[in-house]
């Protein structure tokens, strides 16, 4: 009986369309029914035994939330649950491919029924998703990337293990800080989670098809160029695989090759810049189509890299328009030994009593230059540094005596922190970074700022190319 009502009303209402810009994809149904009252595809009576049923549903779900022991929750709960409620029916009737199919659905079917078929689907979402992330723990890249490896190993867990399909399913439940090359922010729940999962299973897949250390020589080379610690950088691996396997295509190199020499780069350099914005996009595309041929990659990852070539093509237009692509193709560069290794052991570090005993003595001294020596004889951490820094133990010109008592090369690893962002990708050279100042977080940032700026070019200059000989990866921060 109800699969006769449904065929006819659909055959009513075959003839009329919804204006499907009207549709919303985070309050799907509730747009549905919307647009679906202002079309004539379901009358207001209909509509009205709907948000009737959803009601009841909210009721029974409430009384579910608190096992039977209350009708009511507060209004924050409530409409937590309504939403989750809501996103269950969207997740019913965003599986049909025509939006006026769903409409028939909704206008025959109970609210319930709807739910629970919904809560199905869900459920199917989340075991998908779960499959999906158990695949990204086989064929994870070895890359000391914290952001990559945190979500692996912290925030997708977080997710599989407290998702709540009833009561929240709306919700994440997790923060996660990797991001993706192609995201949709959109998405909520499951659907988000599961979209991201896949593509970071996709992302991976794409990565392995290098070598393991001409993938780590990238990432090193890509933050030598960048000015910063690429294993604490939130960045995409992904594209900058993918670019450099582009540039290798380009400049006559294999699709599996993604180290560039400098002769590939000067290539790529007069290539690109002989080209106009059109040529440009067509190299590309036949790259990426060399890629995929060499690489013998399958559909699903090819649709994905379509949809990040685009992002490409923008890039190396921007990258003409102002004749460099220092920052985009990450080509390979000649090592040479660095001149300071800066070193830092977790075991160097003051345990708690004894740094509140020494803020406690430096507090109590009379002079500038007997804080300076207590400082400077017990003190031997970096981290302690800033622990003492943060203590706010000194006062207005007393830091200018402890920072006039450093040498070079502390100075080049104190600026290395405060002037952290503007280091990380700037062009500028570091005597104008110091002149131009910083945005400070404490008081000791902005005093170290003040003292830098008092300093002669000379020695600014030369700070600076201390700062460079500093081992990326061998100091640590924070």
């Amino acid at each position: 009986m109800e699969l006769n009502q449904s065929q006819d009303h659909s055959r009513s209402v075959s003839s009329i369309t919804l204006n499907r810009s009207m549709l919303k994809q985070s309050q799907y149904t509730l747009s549905l029914l919307n647009e679906g009252q202002r079309a004539g595809l379901i009358s207001s009576q209909e509509a009205y035994r709907i948000q009737v049923e959803i009601m009841q549903v909210l009721q029974y779900l409430i009384r579910e939330y608190t096992k039977g022991e209350s009708t009511s929750v507060s209004s924050d709960t409530a409409q937590g649950i309504l939403t989750s409620l809501l996103y269950a029916l969207d997740a019913y009737t965003l599986q049909f491919t025509e939006p006026e199919d769903a409409i028939t659905h909704l206008g025959v079917e109970t609210v319930k029924n709807i739910h629970s078929k919904g809560i199905e689907l869900l459920q199917q979402y989340f075991e998908e998703a779960k499959q999906l992330y158990q695949t990204i723990k086989i064929l994870r890249l070895d890359v000391p990337v914290d952001a990559y490896n945190m979500t692996i190993d912290e925030s997708l867990p977080v997710f599989m293990n407290n998702y709540d399909i009833v009561f929240e399913g709306q919700n994440t439940m997790a923060s996660i800080d990797y991001p993706l090359a192609v995201d949709d922010m959109k998405l909520q729940g499951v659907f988000y989670m599961k979209q991201y999962v896949k593509r970071f299973l996709l992302e991976t897949k794409f990565c392995r098809f290098f070598l393991h250390q001409d993938v780590l020589f990238v990432l090193k080379n890509f933050g030598k160029k960048m000015r910063f610690n690429y294993s604490i950088e939130l960045f995409n691996i992904f594209e900058l695989i993918l670019n450099n396997a582009v540039f290798s295509v380009l400049s006559g190199g294999s699709a599996n090759q993604i180290r560039i020499s400098d002769v590939q780069y000067n290539e790529l350099d007069q290539l690109f810049m002989s080209s106009d914005p059109d040529k440009r996009s067509k190299l590309i595309h036949k790259a990426v189509e060399q890629i995929q041929e060499e690489l013998d990659i399958d559909q699903e990852l090819i649709a994905y890299i379509h949809l990040y070539r685009d992002e490409l093509i923008q890039r190396v237009n921007i990258s003409a328009e102002i004749a460099s692509f220092d920052k985009l193709i990450i080509k390979e560069e000649e090592e040479r030994e660095k001149s300071i290794v800066f070193m830092l052991h977790e075991h160097d570090r003051m345990n708690d009593m004894k740094m509140r005993e020494l803020v406690d003595r430096i507090m109590k001294s009379d002079t500038k230059a007997d804080k300076v020596s207590l400082i400077r004889e017990h003190v031997v951490s970096l981290h302690d540094y800033l622990d003492l820094l943060n203590s706010e133990c000194l006062y207005g010109d007393e830091y200018d005596s402890l920072f006039a008592a450093f040498w070079d090369i502390e100075l080049a690893v104190f600026s290395k922190i405060v002037f952290y962002e503007e280091l990380r990708g700037d062009t500028r050279a570091f005597l104008e970074i110091v002149a131009d100042g910083t945005e400070a977080r404490e008081e000791w940032d902005t005093r170290f700022v003040e003292f830098m700026q008092q300093l002669d070019e000379e020695r600014i200059e030369a700070i600076g190319h201390l700062i460079y000989d500093i081992d990326y990866e061998e100091i640590s921060f924070y």
